[in-house]
């Protein structure tokens, strides 16, 4: 009958959408000046041309004179989805506005893609930026990262990972280095150590049986040296979903190799506070930005003239 014949198109068409590689809610951030390709053809390991299946920046100028800095935040999601707004252009709208240039990476996503796709879109944003860095009026020795969640532990593999650069390679922006330095991290899961009790193996990122190998590879407090960026670790104590003990195991880890870093731990506040401003009950977490400037600008990566007083 037509009613059956239309109930089955609504049921084809609902089990086609996936194939889109498009996660909901995840609109590009807002207020942004351009979005920006990482790649000006299809990226490595790309099943597809649609808008899942491409990598990209979302650009925002930094507002007045600065130090010529930029800052690519890497929101959460568990790797199957990115929180672009709470996690992106909040804090990218924050940046601009105290004169550092901001970046939202959109990085692909399980369960379309997996280890390493959203590695190589993290190393390959950095590198976009640096090689830039003349286009958008930057210092290519100020660029940092700031992740989130999973985002955070994109953070963790672009902070620790020790890049080659291919020097040879017909691409410009493939022969700069994908090394930020310094790096920001929120509620990040940045150990993988079995003393630390967890909620799963990331499996969005690994898969559902990881080995012991590639539980290593994303463990990436046992992979700090003295060459990690200077890092500012934010955490709190009743995170249920990321152990605050991930974030002293790699202040630990940064400590024994003399990379500078700075830990806060608060007492209160959930999984996913994003920039801990009107959260009932959470006061005590609105002062954490202000840390987080004066930090930047201890090490000359924000403007003193930029940091509210």
């Amino acid at each position: 009958s037509a009613s059956l014949l239309l109930c089955l198109t609504v049921v084809s068409a609902q089990k086609t959408v996936p194939a889109l590689r498009v996660n909901a809610g995840d609109a590009p951030p807002s207020g942004f000046a351009r979005m920006l390709p990482l790649w000006p053809g299809p990226a490595p390991l790309a099943k597809g041309s649609a808008p899942g299946d491409v990598p990209k920046l979302y650009y925002y100028p930094a507002i007045g004179v600065g130090v010529r800095s930029a800052v690519i935040v890497l929101p959460g999601g568990g790797y199957n989805h990115v929180v672009m707004e709470k996690e992106g252009a909040v804090e990218a709208k924050w940046l601009a506005a105290h004169g550092v240039t901001a970046f939202v990476l959109q990085y692909r996503l399980s369960p379309w893609y997996m280890y390493p796709a959203p590695m190589l879109d993290g190393a390959r944003a950095v590198r976009y930026v640096r090689s830039h860095s003349a286009e958008f009026g930057l210092d290519q020795n100020k660029i940092g990262v700031w992740g989130f969640s999973a985002g955070g532990h994109l953070a963790g593999y672009l902070a620790t990972e020790p890049f080659d650069r291919d020097r040879a390679n017909p691409d410009a922006v493939q022969r700069v280095s994908a090394h930020p330095d310094y790096a920001i991290f929120s509620y990040a899961r940045l150990s993988m150590d079995d003393s630390i009790p967890r909620p799963g193996n990331m499996e969005s990122l690994v898969g559902d049986n990881p080995s012991p190998e590639t539980l290593d590879k994303i463990s990436f407090a046992r992979h700090v040296t003295k060459e990690t960026s200077p890092s500012f670790i934010y955490s709190t104590t009743g995170d249920q979903t990321v152990n605050s003990m991930t974030a002293t195991a790699f202040y630990d880890a940064l400590k024994r190799a003399g990379v500078p870093a700075e830990l806060h731990i608060f007492e209160l506040g959930p999984h996913g506070t994003g920039m801990g401003q009107g959260l009932k009950g959470l006061g005590e977490l609105e002062v954490w930005p202000l840390l987080l400037q004066h930090w930047m600008q201890l090490h000359g990566w924000m403007a003193a003239s930029q940091v509210e007083r």
